[in-house]
Parts: structure tokens; C-alpha cells; sequence
């Protein structure tokens, strides 16, 4: 009983949730970026106010205008999925670009997706490496992935076979099992790195250990 007693008396009074939204809605109406951000996400959850869609969108653009990457970034994905506003390719690029200009790595990593499938945008393969690998440059596995298979194919980039090496093995030293996978591969064939069957057979079987079945496949294929 003394927990539900506690429980009850930590609620927020009906009184003090109107009172903070209130003051939410004054901070973000004199221009503050993060109250801006926070009224947006208040009225997408209907949380302690009447959820309205088109008010969430109009907050979560106002902070986005002022630069708040957060806001940018969500405003990207709405639009790019056509969550709570009309699906819009050519706003989610506008949004997201923004964010990756800011040093965001899920924006550059959205970015380089979106040129590569030419969604919203010319398709592009040297526009999708070249943010990949700002993403790639942050540490992201899944960039350096996409850009050392880019590197491996020449697409959007010169083929270099030793720069494909070097960003596979980033990703798969991060547990990335198909960079992994491939990075065995490399060492199999002497692609970019010297011919190593040890390290084809050490980096197979990782894939394999993380689940990849064709790293499975290509170390039973070894052994």
C-alpha cells in the first residue's frame, strides 16, 4: 500500500502538466529551438495535450529551421516515410542533407542511401560514396560496409581494391558480419591485401559465428 500510495503521490498533477505545457508553448513561441523540438514530440505523442499531427510538423519544422539537427532528422524521417504528413522524397532530402551538413552521421548515412537508390534525387553513385564516407569517417559499421563494397565495385569511386580492404576491415573489426565475410573473401583472392588463407578462414568464420550463413558457406567451403 505504501507503494501505491508513493506511486499516486508522484504523479503530475492534471494542474502541472497544463502549466509545463504551457510554459513549453511560450519558450517555443519566443524561439527557443529545444522547446520547439520538445512541444513538436509532446503533440506528435499526445502527451499532456490533444495530439494533433499538423502542429507537431509545424514545431518540429520551426526548430529544424533554426538548425536543431534533432528536429532536422525527424523531420527527414517523417517525410521520408510519409509518417503523420504526406510522403515527400524531395523534404526529406532537404531536411536530412541539412542534418548531414551539421556532422550528423545518421543524416550523412540516410543521405548516401537516398542518392544511391535516387530517391527524391537524381540517382548517384560519387554523391552517395562521398557521404558514406563521412559517415564511414565517424565510425559508422554500416558505412564503411556500404563504401568498401563501392570502393571493390568502382562504383562512384575508382575501383581500389586496397582502400575496399581498409574500410571492410573497419566495419568488420566493429563485428559487421558481411563486411566480414567479404573482407575473408579479399584475403582469399589477395584483393587489396596480401594472400592470407589464415586470415580468409579467421574472418569467415567470425561472419559464420555472427550469424552471416554464406560466410557458413564460403568457410565450409575451405575447410
Amino acid at each position: 500500500m505504501l507503494i501505491s500510495a508513493f506511486s499516486v503521490l508522484s504523479l503530475p498533477s492534471q494542474a502541472n502538466q497544463q502549466t509545463e505545457i504551457a510554459q513549453l508553448q511560450q519558450q517555443a513561441e519566443q524561439g527557443n529551438a529545444d522547446a520547439q523540438l520538445t512541444l513538436g514530440s509532446r503533440y506528435e505523442l499526445g502527451m499532456n495535450v490533444k495530439q494533433d499531427y499538423a502542429q507537431a510538423i509545424e514545431w518540429y519544422r520551426k526548430a529544424a529551421e533554426q538548425g536543431n539537427v534533432l528536429a532536422q532528422i525527424i523531420l527527414g524521417n517523417r517525410y521520408e516515410l510519409g509518417m503523420n504528413v504526406k510522403q515527400d522524397y524531395a523534404q526529406a532530402i532537404k531536411w536530412y542533407r541539412k542534418a548531414a551538413e551539421q556532422g550528423n552521421v545518421g543524416g550523412q548515412f540516410v543521405l548516401a542511401t537516398m542518392y544511391s537508390n535516387g530517391q527524391g534525387v537524381k540517382q548517384d553513385d560519387a554523391q552517395a560514396a562521398q557521404w558514406y564516407q563521412k559517415a564511414a569517417e565517424q565510425g559508422m559499421a554500416e558505412a564503411q560496409f556500404k563504401l568498401g563494397n563501392m570502393y571493390h565495385q568502382g562504383q562512384g569511386v575508382k575501383q581500389d581494391y586496397a582502400q575496399a580492404a581498409q574500410w571492410l576491415r573497419q566495419a568488420a573489426e566493429q563485428g559487421h558480419a558481411e563486411a566480414q565475410n567479404n573482407l575473408g573473401l579479399m584475403y582469399l583472392e589477395g584483393l587489396g591485401v596480401k594472400k592470407n588463407l589464415t586470415q580468409a578462414k579467421k574472418w569467415l568464420k567470425q561472419a559464420c559465428d555472427n550469424g552471416f550463413q554464406l560466410g557458413c558457406n564460403n568457410l565450409k567451403q575451405l575447410n
